[in-house]
């Protein structure tokens, strides 16, 4: 793994049982464009990387989080409706060798993590859909299907922030 993701990961580190960065037994990563088309990609990305890690039993609750992640970070964190003068999507990705949103998922011997990167600092906030909105769910969506999950700003030179999930492997042991 890289610098690059070594400071990214660093938090997901904090409060969590000991694990060695350097014992990832997999890592793959890929670059996101900003459009809703994305989301479709980052799903086919994930079931084709956990096919490839033999995880084919979490392939649907693990596309589900990444889609729901994904979603959020191009529904809340890249400006759309942009002020004249502000960044739209397209100078974001332009501006840095950077994407805007950025998917990684890593594997450990008893855990998998999937991670979302985003150029906002604003924290996920979960809301309180109504009962007949078609969106509005989807934090709460992430709650329900992995072990865990939460976000950190980025530092350094990177800005933004990454929202991940956490997912016991199966024969592993269960998060503290």
């Amino acid at each position: 793994m890289g610098t690059e993701a070594s400071i990214m990961l660093d938090p997901l580190w904090q409060g969590l049982p000991p694990i060695d960065p350097g014992a990832v037994s997999g890592a793959a990563s890929c670059a996101l464009p900003a459009a809703y088309e994305a989301v479709g990609g980052a799903r086919e990305f994930t079931r084709d990387t956990l096919h490839h890690w033999e995880l084919d039993g979490l392939s649907d609750d693990v596309a589900l989080v990444v889609s729901e992640l994904v979603t959020n970070a191009l529904r809340h964190a890249l400006p759309h409706d942009a002020p004249e003068g502000a960044q739209s999507p397209d100078e974001l990705a332009s501006d840095s060798d950077m994407p805007p949103v950025r998917l990684h998922l890593m594997r450990w011997a008893s855990r998998l993590v999937c991670a979302v990167r985003d150029p906002s600092a604003d924290s996920p906030v979960a809301g309180e859909a109504d009962f007949s909105a078609e969106s509005g769910r989807g934090l709460f969506l992430v709650d329900s299907f992995s072990d865990s999950w939460g976000w950190h700003p980025l530092a350094g030179s990177l800005r933004g922030k990454v929202v991940w999930a956490l997912f016991s492997l199966p024969g592993g042991p269960e998060p503290a």
